[in-house]
C-alpha cells in the first residue's frame, strides 16, 4: 500500500500522491494478476495429477491408499481454491484503487463528463440547484461525490440542497479535517464498496420492508413442515432403493411442489427484495468493518467518534458488520434463484425459498429495527468521505468560518470551484446584515454571472461542511435562492417571463414575515441570501425598471440580503435612494481595436464602459444602417 498522505510533506501536491498511487496500484494489480493466472493452471494440473493418481491406485487394488490420496488432494485443492480467489481479489482490489486515483486526477483537471451529475436529484423548482450547477454535466456533484452505495449518494445530494445549522456545519467540518490526510485509509473505505456494483436498490425501503409483521408468526404448522417434508422425501428414497419402489417418492415430490406453488407469490416477493440488496448489503458490512474494527484509528472528531458508539449502540454490543455479515449470507440464500436448475432442484426437494425465508424472519429479531441507523451511520461517512477528499484534493481551499451576525458573507480572493484554469480570477467581497442589496452592472460576457455563481456555490458548499474556493470565507448560515435560468414551458403554457415572475414570487414568499426596518423581530434560522440575474428581462424596458426598484424596496424591509446583476444603468441610482442599503459593484471591459478584453474583477461602483455594439460589429450588424443613431 502507498504510504499514508497523513506523513508525506505538506509541500507534495495531491496530483503527486494520486500519480504516485496510481503507479504503486497498477503494479499491485499486475503482481496479483500473475499469481492469479498462475493459481489457475495450478488448480488445472493438481485437478489432473489427482485423478491420474487415485486411477493408479485404485487399479491396483489399494483402496485405501486411494481413498487417502483423494483426501489429500481435495484439502489441497480446498486450500489452493481459497488462495486463488485471495489473488482474484487482490488483483480486483488494486484493479479499483488505481481507479479510484486516476479519477482523482481527472478531477483536478476538470474532466468530470464520467462521474455520475445526480440528475436525479435536480427539481427545477429548487431554490438554486438548477442555476448553480448543482447537479448535472460540469456540476459540483460530480466534483465533490466520493460516495459508491446509493444511500451514499442520496446523504450528500441532501447536504447539497439545505443548508445545516452553524453546529451541524463545525462538527462535518472538523470530521472532514480529520479524515482528509488519510488518503489510503478514504480510499480502502470507497474501494471495498466498489467490489459489489449492484447497489441501485434503495435500502431504505428495504428496511421499511424488513419492518413487516413475521409472516411465520401466525403460521405456526409451517416451520415443522420445513423440516418434515424433505425428510419424507428422503425416507421415500431410501425406500425405493431398498426395492420397496418409487411410487412413494413421487408422491412425496408432488406434494412438495404444491406446498411451493401454494407460497410462490411471497417466495418470489422476499426473493427480489432479498436479491435486490444483496450487494448493498455486502458493500455496507465490508465498508463499516473497515470502520468499526480498524484499531489503528482512534478518531478524534466528535462526530465520527459518536458514528462509532451508534454503530455499537445498535448492535446490542455484537459488531454491527458480524450481524450484516449474517443478514447478506441469508440474503445470498435467495441467489439460486439466478439459476433456474438449481432453483427446481433444490425447491423440489429442500424447499429452500422457505427456508431463506425463515432464516431472514430470525434475522429480523435480532437487527431488523436497528438496520435503519447502520444504513445512516454508512450514509453519512459516505458523505464525510466525500468532503473529505474535496478538502485533500484542494489544500489551497479555505474551511469556511461562521459569523454570528445575521447575513454576513466576507469572501477574500473567491472563485469559482468549477473553473479549472491556472488563471483562474478572484475577488472579494463583502456584506453583513438584513435589507442590503449588491447592484452589479456591466458589460457582456464581463463575469457578473459568474459571479453570482461563484458566491452561490461556494456559500452551498459552505454549509454542507466543506472547504470553498477562497483564500478565507467567513459567513452566517442562510438559505440561497437564485433566479438566473428560468425558460419558458410548453407543456404549461408558461413563457420565460411568467417562470421568472413565479421564481420571484416564491422568493418574496420565503422572506415573508414581520420585519421593521430590515431586522426581523424573531430572526429566522435561514434569512435568505439571493441571487438575482438580469430580473424580468422578458418585458419593456419601462416596467421592467418599475419592477425591479419596486422588488429591491421589498426586499430591503425584509430578512434577505444578495446580488441582482443588470445591465440597466437606472437600478443603480437606487443607491441614492437607499444608502447604505444598495451598493453598486461593477465588472468592466477594454476594447482595443476589434479585442474586447475583460479583466473579471468585482469593481466598486456603477459600471463605465459596455461592449454591446462592438459585439453586434463583429457578428457582421452594420450599426451605420441605423439611421436613428
Amino acid at each position: 500500500m502507498p504510504v499514508s498522505a497523513a506523513v508525506r510533506s505538506l509541500s507534495i501536491a495531491p496530483a503527486d500522491v494520486f500519480t504516485e498511487n496510481l503507479t504503486v496500484h497498477t503494479d499491485q494489480e499486475k503482481h496479483f494478476a500473475g499469481r492469479h493466472q498462475l493459481g489457475g493452471w495450478l488448480r488445472v494440473l493438481l485437478f489432473g495429477l489427482g485423478a491420474a493418481g487415485a486411477w493408479g491406485l485404485f487399479t491396483n487394488g489399494q483402496i485405501g491408499a486411494g481413498i487417502g490420496f483423494l483426501a489429500a488432494v481435495w484439502l489441497a485443492f480446498w486450500l489452493l481454491v481459497r488462495w486463488h480467489s485471495r489473488m482474484h481479489y487482490q488483483r480486483e482490489h488494486h484493479r479499483l484503487l488505481a481507479q479510484l486515483n486516476q479519477e482523482e486526477l481527472r478531477r483536478l483537471s476538470g474532466q468530470l463528463s464520467g462521474f455520475d451529475g445526480g440528475l436525479r436529484y435536480l427539481d427545477a423548482q429548487h431554490a438554486y440547484a438548477a442555476d448553480l450547477d448543482v447537479f448535472g454535466a460540469q456540476s459540483l456533484f460530480q466534483l465533490l461525490n466520493r460516495a459508491t452505495t446509493r444511500l451514499g449518494h442520496d446523504w450528500l445530494a441532501g447536504w447539497l440542497l439545505a443548508p445545516a445549522a452553524a453546529p451541524e456545519v463545525v462538527a462535518r467540518q472538523q470530521a472532514a479535517a480529520e479524515l482528509a490526510p488519510e488518503t489510503s485509509w478514504r480510499q480502502e473505505w470507497q474501494a471495498r464498496a466498489r467490489h459489489f456494483p449492484h447497489q441501485q436498490a434503495d435500502p431504505r425501503a428495504f428496511s421499511t420492508w424488513l419492518a413487516r409483521p413475521d409472516y411465520f408468526a401466525d403460521k405456526p404448522w409451517l416451520k415443522p413442515m420445513l423440516v418434515l417434508l424433505p425428510l419424507l422425501l428422503l425416507a421415500a428414497i431410501g425406500a425405493g432403493v431398498l426395492g420397496l419402489g418409487y411410487r412413494s417418492v413421487a408422491f412425496v415430490v408432488l406434494a412438495i411442489s404444491l406446498f411451493n406453488g401454494r407460497f410462490g407469490a411471497i417466495r418470489a416477493e422476499y426473493g427480489e427484495q432479498a436479491l435486490a440488496m444483496r450487494d448493498a448489503l455486502r458493500a455496507t458490512q465490508a465498508q463499516l468493518a473497515w470502520f468499526e474494527d480498524d484499531t489503528e484509528q482512534d478518531w478524534q472528531a466528535p462526530r465520527l467518534r459518536e458514528l462509532r458508539a451508534r454503530l455499537r449502540t445498535a448492535s446490542h454490543g455484537t459488531a454491527a458488520t458480524v450481524r450484516l455479515g449474517r443478514l447478506a449470507t441469508v440474503a445470498g440464500m435467495f441467489s439460486v434463484r439466478e439459476h433456474p436448475l438449481a432453483l427446481l432442484l433444490t425447491n423440489s426437494l429442500l424447499l429452500w425459498d422457505l427456508h431463506a425465508m425463515w432464516q431472514l424472519e430470525r434475522w429480523k429479531r435480532h437487527l431488523g429495527p436497528e438496520l435503519t441507523t447502520v444504513l445512516e451511520v454508512q450514509a453519512e461517512l459516505e458523505a464525510l468521505v466525500s468532503l473529505a477528499g474535496f478538502q485533500f484534493a484542494n489544500p489551497a481551499y479555505a474551511v469556511p468560518t461562521l459569523s454570528p451576525e445575521p447575513l454576513e458573507v466576507t469572501a477574500e480572493a473567491l472563485g469559482h470551484p468549477l473553473i479549472f484554469s491556472a488563471g483562474r480570477t478572484t475577488n472579494d467581497f463583502h456584506t453583513a446584515g438584513y435589507g442590503r442589496t449588491g447592484v452589479i452592472t456591466g458589460s457582456n460576457m464581463s463575469g457578473k454571472s459568474t459571479f453570482l455563481r461563484t458566491v452561490g456555490l461556494n456559500m452551498v458548499l459552505a454549509l454542507a461542511g466543506g472547504v470553498v474556493c477562497a483564500r478565507r470565507l467567513h459567513l452566517s448560515p442562510a438559505r440561497v435562492y437564485s433566479a438566473m435560468r428560468t425558460q419558458d414551458n410548453l407543456a404549461e403554457s408558461t413563457s420565460s417571463f411568467y417562470a421568472e415572475l413565479k421564481r420571484l414570487r416564491l422568493l418574496l414568499e420565503l422572506t415573508a414575515g414581520p420585519a421593521a426596518a430590515g431586522a426581523p423581530t424573531t430572526p429566522p434560522e435561514f434569512p435568505v441570501f439571493y441571487l438575482l440575474d438580469e430580473i424580468l428581462k422578458g418585458t419593456n424596458s419601462r416596467d421592467r425598471h418599475r419592477g425591479a426598484r419596486a422588488l429591491i424596496r421589498q426586499l430591503h424591509r425584509r430578512p434577505a440580503s444578495g446580488l441582482i446583476s443588470t445591465h440597466d444603468l437606472e437600478l443603480a441610482a437606487m443607491a441614492d435612494e437607499l444608502p447604505g442599503a444598495v451598493t453598486n459593484y461593477s465588472f468592466n471591459s477594454v476594447i482595443e481595436g476589434d479585442r474586447i478584453l475583460f479583466d473579471y474583477h468585482l469593481t466598486p461602483g456603477v459600471c463605465g464602459s459596455f461592449n454591446a455594439s462592438k459585439l453586434m460589429q463583429l457578428m457582421g450588424i452594420d450599426l451605420e444602417d441605423d439611421h436613428e443613431a
